[in-house]
């Protein structure tokens, strides 16, 4: 069993920026792959970021290339997302989650966090 917890959301304004992390019980961190997903109200849940857990490797959404950076530290057991010139697009509850394998399909993760609302005025 893995337990995720979320934090770091918040309201910032248009353009500014905000990181969010990943809490993850359990030994076996690295053995899993990362991802953060995100749902706006009235719509389905995306995805936005992942990392691998052995190389470390990273795959973005074309909504977020450029703007958000994953990484995680694993003697602290913790993903992290760095988000910057946010855009009231990226309004959402942000979703971190687990999984065996790098994907983009929230099907491929086995463990999720509660979720973290992120805020972005315009």
């Amino acid at each position: 069993q893995v337990q995720l917890v979320e934090s770091g959301g918040g309201l910032v304004q248009t353009g500014g920026s905000l990181r969010l992390s990943c809490a993850a019980s359990g030994r076996t961190f690295t053995s899993y792959a990362m991802g953060w997903f995100r749902q706006a109200p009235g719509k389905e849940r995306e995805f936005a970021a992942a990392i691998s857990g052995n190389d470390g490797s990273t795959y973005y959404a074309d909504s977020v290339k450029g703007r958000f950076t994953i990484f995680r530290d694993n003697a602290k057991n913790t993903v992290y997302l760095q988000m910057n010139s946010l855009k009231p697009e990226d309004t959402a509850v942000y979703y971190c989650a687990a999984g065996w394998r790098i994907a983009s399909t929230d099907g491929s993760y086995d463990y999720w966090g509660q979720g973290t609302q992120v805020t972005v005025s315009s």
